[in-house]
Parts: structure tokens; C-alpha cells; sequence
């Protein structure tokens, strides 16, 4: 639920709220935030779908979905279930300019549950903002990657409990309980999704060059419609997830055969990988072994065109959470989820503490002289689109458009002597 303030007594432009007003004075800002999904939350076709699915199931509320991906639109009034989106002003939709810097606080651990105060007010990260006369500021430390309110406030959307109880999306609280939560090496939300550089806060008389940052917000979800910049979002999706694991790769003899064995550690996510909607995405290992040039060793390989979940074999590793609905499957719909069974890579806890994971793959008979494999990813399963392509809420051309991430740090090649390693380094 968003708390809305406003200023006692003060009209304000509704004009205003249109993110477009900013970028005379912002346009590297605007133009980054123009090709983030925060841009388009409430355009995406699979959370429409989605979004359309809750609505329709009982016992939700009918803001449960758009209190996050449209607070503006609902705030004001113009929907209040997200079915009538297509008719909403753009300038009202998505998540904002100005919902996010004029937010005060977070009001609440999850779904939206944050105060906006819409009085003309633009708050951020700076102490002493440049006055001007485009609009009033001020310091936020809801804006402030240093402070610990930022990441209060992000974990206010990016962390979702069901009606029935169940924490589905849980980034802050994985995050809360990492290293990175505290200490010396404490980074926040910001510190990875928002990075800084210098340069202009705002392009007017008398600014002088400040640390900025960057408003490209890149996560794992892309675009499936054209959108602005959607190639270069893609590109920080890909540069995000290539520093995020560390991985090792040996090949060593047992019984008359070989056996592969990948270490993955969780090292740079800042909470669990994967995380969020972490029931959506797909992430799997993909393994090929080699012996005198022919394959003996297959797990994990599917084409561009096919969901790793039709895959029926034994040795394959998920590393992806699995939501349940209360007959034990896939829940396709996600409030229906009443279970997750958490199988994704933990962040460190304590730097001092082990929390990698092993897996392995035997290969009797066989000496093997060449490994490949590589960690991969769908921000969006197949196998749940499909429901939502047989509905009509997602086209064929959206669901073609849904890519796969190879981790570029888990791409690794052995070849040689068994009882060696590769990889281990990042």
C-alpha cells in the first residue's frame, strides 16, 4: 500500500510528473532511466499478464501487483488494478523521476509500502544541491546510497509477501544477512545497481561536477517490446551477471572413468543468486564432456527454443528457487504460490566462512581429455510463459524475444590431464 502525502493545501501540476520535464536539465540521467525497466514496470507484457492473473484470483488485493509497478498511476487514482494501464498516461506509469525522489521513507518491509510526498520537492544524494528555479530540492536519504534508508526503501518493492503469508521475493532480507549489509564492506542497493562516476547532476548555470549515478538500474529482466536503449540494457544485464560468480572446474579419474566437478561461489550479487523473482528465472549448468572427440557427457543443453524444464535428467543442476502451489506444482501464476524451495547460491554471510557448492557428474568407462561448461539463464522461464502465451498474454514474438545470459566468469574449457583445474579466478 503507498502512503500518498501532499502538501496541505497545494495543487500540483500533474505536468510535473512526467519524466520527459526532467531531461532538459538531466538528459544523461533521463536517457539512462529511459532504457531501465523501472522505465517501463507497467509496460511489460509478462508483468500484464501476470498482474491480470492476481487481479482475477481471490483473496488478493486488487493493488497488490501495481503498488509497486505503477505507485504514481495508483496513488493518484487513475487505476487501481492495472487492468485499465494501456489508457494511463505514460508520464504517470513505471517507476518514475519523480516518485523516486520524493520519496521520504520506507513504511514497511515489502510491497510498496513506502510514503510519497508529492509537494515539488526533489530530493537526492547531494547535501548541498545547486539551488534553481526549475523546481525546489533537497536532501533524501532515501536517495543516498551511503545511508541504510536507501536500501530500505528499495527492499520496499523488491521484497514481496503473499496475502497468505508466504515472503515469495525476499532481495533485502537476503542482502540484510550478507557482508555486504555492514561493516567494511558494506555496499548498498546503489552501490551495484546505481554506480557512480563524475559528472553534471543537473546541465544548468553554475553546476560543477559532482559524483552522479548511474539511473540504468540494470537487474536480470529486459526488454520483450522495443523500448529505448533496449540493447545497451541488455549489455549491463550481461556485464552485471559476468562478475557475479566465481567458478572451478576440475576433472579428475575415479573408477575406471572420469568425474567432473564444478565449484560455483556466490561472490558479487550482494544477496542470493539468483535473486528476486528468483521462482521466474531458470538457471541451470550446462556440462559437455569429450573423450577421443566424441561426446559421453551431455546435462543441461537445450536450444534457444527450449525450456531447460523439459529436460528429463537426473544430473541436472537448477539453481534457480521453485515456487509450489498447494498441489505441489509449478505455480504458473505466482499468488497461488503457498511454498518456495530455495535452491539458489547463498551471498556470504561472514567473508571468513565457506559457502560455495560442488556438483558433480560420473563418467564411467570413459577417461575424459575435454570439458566445457557454463552457468546460464532465462530472467523468465519457457515453462511459464507458455501458460501465458496459451491465455493470449504474451505474444509469440515476446516469448521468441526472451533471452538466455551466459555468466561470462562460469565459461570455462579443461582440457589435459585428469586431476587438474581451470578457472578458480576472477
Amino acid at each position: 500500500m503507498i502512503l500518498l502525502l501532499l502538501a496541505c493545501g497545494t495543487q500540483r501540476d500533474v505536468a510535473e510528473l512526467d519524466p520527459a520535464s526532467c531531461a532538459e536539465c538531466h538528459p544523461a540521467q533521463y536517457q539512462e532511466w529511459e532504457g531501465s525497466m523501472h522505465a517501463h514496470a507497467a509496460d511489460d507484457p509478462v508483468f500484464l499478464a501476470l498482474n491480470a492473473k492476481a487481479v482475477a484470483t481471490d483473496g488478493v488485493p486488487e493493488d497488490f501487483c501495481v503498488s509497486c509497478h505503477a505507485p504514481v498511476a495508483l496513488a493518484l487514482g487513475e487505476t487501481q488494478d492495472g487492468l485499465n494501464l494501456e489508457s494511463v498516461p505514460q508520464s504517470m506509469k513505471g517507476v518514475g523521476c519523480t516518485f523516486c525522489h520524493q520519496l521520504e521513507e520506507a513504511t514497511g518491509p515489502a510491497n510498496g509500502a513506502v510514503s510519497w510526498v508529492w509537494d515539488g520537492v526533489m530530493r537526492g544524494a547531494l547535501d548541498d544541491p545547486l539551488k534553481t528555479d526549475a523546481h525546489k530540492n533537497a536532501y533524501g536519504a532515501a536517495l543516498d546510497r551511503d545511508a541504510p534508508e536507501s536500501s530500505q526503501v528499495c527492499g520496499s518493492c523488491h521484497d514481496v509477501v503473499l496475502p497468505s503469508g508466504l515472503h515469495l521475493e525476499q532481495s533485502y532480507v537476503e542482502w540484510e544477512a550478507s557482508v555486504f549489509s555492514e561493516g567494511l564492506s558494506r555496499q548498498s542497493c546503489g552501490h551495484c545497481h546505481l554506480p557512480s562516476r563524475p559528472g553534471l547532476a543537473a546541465e544548468v548555470d553554475g553546476a560543477q561536477s559532482r559524483r552522479i549515478h548511474d539511473h540504468s538500474m540494470p537487474g536480470v529482466d529486459v526488454a520483450l517490446v522495443p523500448w529505448a536503449d533496449a540493447e545497451r540494457q541488455k549489455a549491463l544485464v550481461q556485464e552485471l551477471l559476468d562478475k557475479t560468480l566465481l567458478a572451478e572446474l576440475c576433472v579428475v579419474p575415479e573408477a575406471a572413468g572420469s568425474k567432473v566437478v564444478l565449484t560455483l561461489e556466490n561472490v558479487l550479487a550482494g544477496h542470493n543468486f539468483p535473486s528476486g523473482a528468483s521462482h521466474d528465472r531458470r538457471v541451470w549448468v550446462e556440462v559437455r564432456g569429450y573423450s577421443s572427440g566424441a561426446q559421453v557427457l551431455s546435462s543441461g543443453e537445450v536450444s534457444e527454443t527450449e525450456s531447460v524444464m523439459a529436460l528429463q535428467q537426473a544430473d541436472l543442476v537448477l539453481l534457480h528457487d521453485e515456487a509450489l502451489t498447494a498441489e505441489g506444482e509449478i505455480s504458473h501464476g505466482i499468488v497461488d504460490a503457498v511454498s518456495v524451495s530455495r535452491r539458489g547460491l547463498e551471498a556470504p554471510e561472514d567473508l571468513g566462512l565457506p559457502h560455495a557448492r560442488s556438483y558433480a557428474w560420473s563418467v564411467p568407462g570413459q577417461a575424459l581429455d575435454q570439458v566445457d561448461v557454463r552457468v546460464r539463464m532465462r530472467p523468465v522461464g519457457l515453462d511459464l510463459l507458455q501458460p501465458l502465451l496459451d491465455d493470449g498474454g504474451v505474444t509469440p514474438t515476446q516469448v521468441q524475444a526472451m533471452p538466455i545470459f551466459d555468466l561470462g566468469s562460469t565459461v570455462l574449457h579443461w582440457e589435459g590431464e585428469l586431476g587438474s583445474c581451470v578457472g578458480g579466478q576472477q
